[in-house]
C-alpha cells in the first residue's frame, strides 16, 4: 500500500507580509509534500496589492486551493491528517479568533483543528506597535500550543538583499515543520564561528562595524 504524501496547509490573511505565504509556497515544492491554500478575502487584496498576483497564479503555488467560505472543506475535519499549518502572514483579527476558538470560515477552523488534533500551527503575527489585546491573544494561542512567530528580520544573518530576509524567515518556519534544507542557510554555530566568518569578507557590504 502507497504510503500517503506528507500534506501542509498554508493560510494567507489580510495582514502585511503576504510574500511569505507566497515564498512558503514556492520554498515547500522542493519537498515531496501535498500542499493546501485557504485565502481570506483581504488576503486576495493583500497580493493584488504588495505582490501584483492575482488568484489564478496564487492558487497555482498549491497542489489544493480552498474557497475560505467552504466551511465543509477537508481541511474543516481533524480526521484530515497533516504535518502542520502556517499562518503567513496571520493578522491581529485571524489571531484574536484562533485565540478564542471563533471559526467563523475555514481559515480559522482549519487552525483550531490544527491545535485540537495536537499539531503544529505557526502563526507569522504581522502588527506593530501591539496593543494589550494583541499581546493577550498572543499568549492565549500559544497556551494551546501555536508557535508565534513574528517576521523579524534576522541581522545576525548577515543579509545583502530583501530577498535573504524573506527567505531566512521562510527557512526557520519550514524547521518548525521539520522540513528545512541544511543547504539553505548556515544554522548558528555560536559567536566565536560567526566572527570567523565575518572576517573571511571583509569586504562584504552586509556586513556593519561598529
Amino acid at each position: 500500500m502507497a504510503k500517503d504524501r506528507t500534506r501542509i496547509v498554508v493560510g494567507i490573511s489580510g495582514a502585511t507580509g503576504a510574500i511569505y505565504g507566497v515564498r512558503l509556497l514556492e520554498a515547500l515544492r522542493q519537498f515531496d509534500v501535498e500542499t493546501h491554500l485557504v485565502v481570506s478575502a483581504s488576503g486576495w487584496l493583500t497580493l493584488q496589492q504588495e505582490c501584483s498576483i492575482d488568484r489564478h497564479v496564487a492558487r497555482s503555488l498549491a497542489d489544493v486551493a480552498h474557497d475560505i467560505r467552504d466551511i465543509g472543506a477537508s481541511l474543516a475535519s481533524g480526521s484530515f491528517r497533516h504535518q502542520g499549518m502556517v499562518v503567513a502572514p496571520c493578522s491581529m483579527r485571524t489571531l484574536a479568533a484562533v485565540a478564542h476558538g471563533f471559526n467563523d470560515n475555514l481559515l480559522t477552523r482549519a487552525a483550531d483543528v490544527t491545535l485540537k488534533e495536537r499539531r503544529t500551527l505557526v502563526l507569522l503575527a504581522r502588527e506593530t506597535p501591539l496593543t494589550l489585546a494583541h499581546l493577550r491573544n498572543m499568549t492565549a494561542a500559544a497556551g494551546m500550543g501555536a508557535v508565534i512567530m513574528p517576521p523579524v528580520p534576522a541581522f545576525y544573518a548577515l543579509p545583502k538583499t530583501l530577498d535573504d530576509l524573506i527567505g531566512y524567515t521562510v527557512w526557520r518556519v519550514l524547521d518548525q515543520l521539520g522540513l528545512a534544507s541544511e543547504s539553505a542557510y548556515q544554522r548558528w554555530e555560536g559567536m566565536r564561528t560567526h566572527m570567523q566568518s565575518v572576517r573571511a569578507q571583509p569586504d562584504d557590504p552586509a556586513v556593519l562595524h561598529a
